[in-house]
């Protein structure tokens, strides 16, 4: 039952009702589109009606949603994905976790990734040991991935990036043999799949990220998820001051510390990373439309694939893992060094046709001007990713892309090559 009056429900669902007519070279096709409407909104007012806005009610239901679509053990919410992984990696090297990693440790992670999977690890005095991708999936190498690991590594942090998935059998066999902790970065990754498990449930912890371009959204904000309950207790404490509010050895404290008003103890250190019930307003409703939006950009993405593999020469195309479901959160391309035109040209172009690209996330890190504020380390030559730096782009692929404007950026893309094509024959 909402607080929302009928006619301004009314109203809201009226102003959905429009749909966009695409124009050829004229429409703008997007990187992003949101994916929410009248249903997200409604419930974010109904919060704010009721004037109940911090992390409440709706927050839980959507971690229990989120939780139970994943089939992870425990899920807590927290305000971006960022904060995610601040808080997955800060549970990790915290006293009240037995298995707890240790300062000054390797951290092993792909160098193609976005910047605040790294940030934390340096935050949190780790070292990241940044490993080369395969440009046909962007996810992390895992060809050689044991002999990156020293005697100083303490975390495996694959990424699956771009909605591809690792190849989590290595990452678990390595972690296994050499006794290391894993965490996975899904922010990209929504409802992904390794040999039917959802990606971030098959390592330690896992996070995943509801800005405003992924899969779902809650405007900002992210979650982590894990199937051991100490490490949910930890990132439910850190998440909001260390306090104890939501922890299961409440009565625990309370009962040692009567001295002190149970409202306001605290129990270890912490953040004030707390989502609001507008974030989770909108997740409760997000999580019910995530299959569907994941079909529609596996269909986007089996369609590019057809169309551009006449021009394979050209480009390398991404190569779904038969064991692996991907959820494609964009379409990738890389320009094949041999290339008869450079990817400046290309976007160049599609900028005109008014198709928007971007390169992948933050490229090659190490080539970053911030890497010289991170201690680091890397193992092997990085070619791969020092070429998606330089080659590699992506344009968008959601829910609202409809065969016309696949059609449309297939067309662009063919006519560029073609005149490219033209001119060197000349």
């Amino acid at each position: 039952m909402t607080s929302v009056d009928p006619a301004i429900i009314k109203l809201i669902k009226k102003k959905f009702e429009t749909k966009h007519q695409f124009i050829p070279g004229k429409t703008t096709i997007k990187l992003i589109e949101p994916a929410f409407g009248p249903d997200e909104i409604i419930e974010s007012l109904d919060s704010l009606l009721t004037t109940n806005v911090t992390m409440g009610s709706k927050v839980k239901k959507f971690e229990g949603l989120f939780s139970r679509y994943l089939k992870s053990g425990f899920a807590s919410m927290v305000n971006s994905g960022s904060s995610a992984n601040l808080i997955a990696l800060s549970s990790l090297t915290n006293p009240w976790f037995s298995q707890r990693i240790k300062k000054n440790t390797e951290v092993i992670t792909p160098a193609v990734t976005w910047a605040t999977t790294v940030y934390p690890i340096n935050n949190l005095n780790l070292k990241p040991k940044f490993v080369d991708i395969n440009l046909e999936n962007f996810c992390m190498k895992t060809d050689d991935l044991d002999k990156a690991v020293s005697s100083n590594t303490s975390l495996l942090l694959p990424v699956h990036l771009l909605g591809n998935v690792c190849d989590m059998s290595v990452v678990k066999e390595v972690a296994t043999k050499k006794d290391l902790l894993i965490m996975e970065d899904c922010c990209e990754a929504h409802g992904a799949e390794f040999k039917g498990k959802k990606v971030g449930t098959i390592g330690d912890i896992g996070t995943f990220s509801f800005f405003l371009s992924h899969h779902i959204t809650t405007i900002e904000g992210g979650m982590i998820v894990t199937n051991n309950e100490s490490l949910h207790e930890l990132s439910k404490a850190l998440r909001a001051f260390g306090w104890i509010r939501d922890l299961k050895l409440r009565s625990k404290f309370i009962k040692k510390h009567q001295e002190i008003d149970p409202r306001y103890m605290f129990v270890n250190t912490g953040y004030n990373l707390r989502p609001t019930e507008i974030q989770g307003a909108f997740g409760i409703h997000q999580i019910k439309k995530l299959e569907n939006f994941i079909k529609i950009r596996k269909e986007n993405t089996r369609f590019w694939t057809k169309r551009f593999s006449q021009y394979k020469d050209y480009f390398i195309l991404t190569k779904e893992d038969p064991r692996t479901r991907s959820v494609d959160f964009c379409y990738p391309l890389t320009i094949r060094k041999e290339s008869p035109f450079t990817r400046k040209s290309l976007l160049s172009y599609l900028q005109k046709k008014k198709i928007q690209t971007r390169p992948i996330m933050s490229g090659n890190f190490i080539e970053q001007p911030t890497i010289e504020f991170i201690p680091h380390l890397k193992y092997g030559k990085l070619e791969n990713s020092k070429l998606a730096m330089r080659n590699s782009f992506f344009f968008g692929n959601h829910h609202a892309i409809g065969k016309q404007e696949k059609e449309y950026i297939v067309d662009a893309i063919a006519q560029f090559i073609e005149r490219k094509l033209w001119k060197s024959q000349k």
